[in-house]
């Protein structure tokens, strides 16, 4: 498909949002003008992804380049530069979020969950051993979010990119064989399908605090904390339904998304996107797609919005928020797999 006639029509089925969430385009104005007065969370601390397949998510996560460690009806996930927790893998019958955790400053906990409160957010029940730290509530789709004070576990400065210029006399690549293997060193952000892009960018300014990075129109947004983040923390596309898309993993050089690539195909897993530069963002990319139908990316060289700058949100149109170059789209990288579970017609897919 053809990325024009894809966001055309994306775009011509996308409905503004829902009445009783009145004041989204005032609140973004405000966040532009006056920069962010509420307490907000500073990073993903982890999230549950529910899977069909453990054994089969064990070796997919492995040949990635993560660190799977198998437990009882799930997997946990580290990478292999660090011990931290990035992922849950839970045991289910298909693939969907099983909830988010949110990090916070523990000084702004209370204020946290006072917002969410006055977002409309409802209280939730931990999810089944999560812990009980911070609040548990549940966003407008209805995915269960945890906000807990917690290390934040996004970079504090933008990394440059390795000098890869090599003088002349001297030969620039050694043998294939001696390519070092590709291992993400953190998640960097994740993408959700929602109904309603609009009026999940105001949940999550008013509960959250975070702040709008970019968009295109109703199709996608894309937002960040604060305190130093990458370009995007969080993602939202639009859709029928609630759903997973991806999960988008850190590398230091664009070569190494090439070789993650590479180590995927050797792997068995051939179906992917990339390698390729997106616009909103402008990370250096490839998506790789699991048996159970979610995307894992590598990513590189991401925009990163320092702390306490006020980042100019911008209303891109289609052909200009979604990749500089790359190969064409496969029809599958825009597919809500829960929405066809669910026997709902994604507008991504009505063409």
């Amino acid at each position: 498909m053809p990325l024009r006639t894809y966001y055309t029509c994306v775009h011509s089925s996308a409905q503004r949002a829902a009445q009783e969430w009145p004041h989204t385009r005032r609140a973004e104005k405000e966040e532009l003008v006056n920069g962010t007065t509420r307490a907000s969370a500073h990073s993903i601390n982890h999230f549950a992804l529910n899977v069909r397949d453990l054994a089969e998510a064990l070796r997919f996560v492995t040949a990635f380049g993560l660190v799977g460690r198998q437990m009882t009806g799930e997997i946990a996930l580290t990478t292999a530069h660090d011990d931290h927790l990035w992922a849950r893998l839970i045991g289910a019958s298909a693939t969907s979020l099983g909830y988010m955790s949110f990090g916070c400053a523990a000084g702004d906990l209370d204020a946290l969950r006072r917002q969410a409160l006055a977002a409309g957010a409802p209280m939730a029940s931990p999810a089944p051993g999560a812990g009980t730290g911070g609040f548990w509530i549940a966003d407008p789709d209805g995915n269960l979010l945890q906000v807990k004070p917690a290390v934040s576990t996004q970079p504090t400065s933008k990394t440059a990119l390795p000098d890869g210029s090599v003088p002349a006399g001297v030969a620039g690549v050694g043998g294939r064989s001696g390519a070092k293997r590709v291992t993400p060193q953190r998640l960097s952000h994740v993408l959700l399908f929602t109904p309603d892009v609009e009026r999940m960018i105001c949940f999550y300014q008013r509960a959250l605090g975070l702040n709008l990075s970019d968009r295109s129109a109703d199709i996608i947004a894309f937002m960040h904390a604060p305190h130093g983040c990458d370009h995007h923390l969080i993602a939202f596309a639009k859709s029928s339904a609630k759903g997973w898309h991806h999960s988008s993993w850190d590398v230091p050089r664009v070569e190494d998304v090439g070789l993650g690539a590479m180590q995927m195909r050797k792997a068995g897993y051939g179906e992917q996107w990339g390698v390729g530069r997106h616009v909103l963002g402008s990370n250096y990319f490839d998506y790789v797609r699991d048996n159970g139908g979610a995307w894992w990316e590598y990513s590189c060289h991401i925009d990163y919005v320092p702390a306490g700058m006020q980042w100019v949100a911008g209303d891109h149109p289609p052909e200009d928020s979604f990749y500089l170059w790359g190969p064409d789209v496969p029809p599958t990288f825009i597919e809500n797999t829960e929405a066809v579970a669910s026997n709902q017609t994604s507008p991504m897919d009505a063409s």
